[in-house]
């Protein structure tokens, strides 16, 4: 007689390890979290709590009472003491000094059941973010607001869905709890997975401080953790190094193709597994402007969508300079950076390549794509409806244009006329039909991504209490390539009297 399979255990029985504060006071400090008063569990991202073996209940139990007290940092987790780590950073490419986990609390880690399911690694570290001051707060409360926490956990789940590495969230509690930043908001905590949460900064706080012993057991913890086979190598920090600029250069180019537009990228906000971190100002670009930056901060633009390759390799540069008395090889560092830029170029070409339905690279199709997106800017057409009705085009020369794809391109059309003739010889030489192309293209191209006006809407309807525009939007968000046709609203351009998104760093 066959065992029926066992349920997933319920949240209170996760068992979690502190293995990185195992290290030693120079890298962490044990730091019992604030907590919330009266927490709320608001939302719970099904995927991600499967990937830790735990299954969600509804919002009116008790378990998620249990789910909002342990993740809101109310009630110690099972197994070992909360910390909070210490780095440093360059931050708009200045040195920062010291930094830290202002008001975030590792509250352990736990084994992954399914470990296929985490890109091999075994375990998943349980980061709270918004629960209260730690001795790295500065002038910092230590709290994250309802508005920033919604587009954490919007975003870092929509880019999981997209395929694009980062880390996940798990849960959104609320509190009545007032914040004050530009105006009165209430208090949130998002929490967070990630095998690790080790970043650049991390590096460059004991490179600076000429702490080269805690340099080397950072290196080796981190090589141990994320990357064994460096260990083997006859110099494993730059084993390290070299595996972290080309996953670095891979997921700059997969943010890039998406329109995404990381806001904040200093070197503290970079991580060593080369996942995205930190969701603060972030936009995924409605009209194509590759000087946008979100961040209304960055009054120069240095974090802008056509200066994102640029600034990983300034970053890596960076990591390799704190990562230098290890290494012992100025030049050898400085060849690791050097080559982002050919696997960057060859990332971004060949997902260029496939989101044009290119197929197997021919001559002349690094000049097809540079004009293709020469046009787009030209019309600040919309990026992701652009390549999605890209897709509709028919290769005979006799069909029509869609009449929404030119819609995108009516302020300059010229540019995007000529090209068509070019574009449909070029799909003629590859030996796949206009449906097979299609279906290819809309793979890659996705429909929903998290527009600025979609999140301003679910953050309105939040604040107000209610989270089913969350929720749905949420839904929408893990089917990003499907066609969802009941759900076009969520596909389409902002109004035309939308700005174009613009976000400070307070949160």
């Amino acid at each position: 007689m066959s065992s029926r399979p066992s349920s997933p255990p319920p949240v209170s029985e996760l068992l979690f390890i502190q293995a990185f504060g195992g290290l030693g006071d120079a890298f962490a400090c044990v730091v019992r979290p604030e907590g919330l008063p009266t927490p709320r569990l608001r939302l719970v991202s099904l995927d991600a709590a499967r990937l830790l073996g735990i299954e969600p209940t509804p919002n009116n139990s008790a378990a998620a009472q249990n789910w909002a007290e342990l993740f809101s940092g109310n009630r110690p987790p099972t197994g070992c003491d909360p910390i909070c780590t210490v780095y440093a950073g360059h931050q708009f490419g200045n040195w920062a000094g010291q930094l830290g986990d202002g008001r975030a609390h590792l509250l352990g880690t736990v084994r992954a059941p399914d470990a296929s399911q985490n890109g091999g690694h075994t375990h998943w570290e349980v980061q709270l973010k918004g629960a209260g001051r730690t001795p790295y707060s500065r002038h910092g409360d230590g709290r994250a607001v309802l508005r920033s926490s919604i587009r954490e956990f919007l975003c870092s789940e929509a880019m999981w869905h997209l395929g694009i590495p980062t880390t996940r969230a798990l849960c959104l509690v609320t509190s009545p709890l007032p914040v004050v930043r530009e105006r009165m908001e209430t208090a949130a905590v998002v929490t967070r997975l990630a095998p690790s949460f080790i970043r650049f900064g991390h590096f460059e706080h004991f490179a600076y401080t000429g702490q080269v012993t805690a340099l080397r057991t950072l290196a080796d913890w981190t090589i141990s953790q994320l990357y064994p086979a460096c260990a083997q190598t006859v110099n494993p920090a730059l084993a390290l190094l070299q595996e972290v600029v080309q996953r670095t250069a891979h997921l700059i180019a997969q943010w890039q193709c998406v329109g995404f537009i990381h806001g904040v990228m200093n070197t503290d906000n970079m991580s060593m597994l080369a996942w995205t971190l930190d969701y603060g100002p972030f936009a995924f670009m409605d009209g194509f402007d590759p000087d946008h930056t979100p961040n209304t901060t960055d009054r120069f633009g240095r974090y802008a969508w056509a200066r994102q390759p640029s600034i990983a390799r300034w970053n890596l540069l960076a990591l390799a300079q704190a990562l230098l008395p290890l290494i012992d090889d100025r030049q050898a560092a400085v060849d690791a950076v050097e080559a982002f830029d050919a696997t960057f170029s060859r990332s971004m070409r060949g997902l260029l390549q496939r989101k044009l339905g290119l197929g197997e690279a021919r001559p002349g199709d690094d000049d097809l794509v540079d004009r293709w997106l020469a046009a787009m800017a030209e019309n600040r057409a919309d990026w992701t409806l652009a390549f999605r009705l890209l897709a509709q085009l028919s290769a005979n020369p006799g069909d029509p244009i869609p009449a929404a794809l030119q819609a995108l391109f009516a302020t300059r059309p010229e540019r995007m006329r000529a090209w068509i003739p070019d574009y449909r010889a070029r799909l003629q030489a590859n030996e796949s039909t206009d449906a097979e192309r299609r279906a290819a293209m809309n793979a890659i191209n996705p429909r929903f991504v998290l527009r600025h006006h979609l999140a301003q809407h679910a953050i309105a309807r939040a604040e107000a209490g209610d989270f089913s525009v969350t929720q749905e939007l949420m839904e929408v968000l893990r089917h990003p390539y499907s066609e969802q046709p009941d759900r076009d609203i969520f596909a389409a351009a902002p109004p035309q009297d939308a700005v174009a998104p613009a976000l400070s760093c307070s949160s």
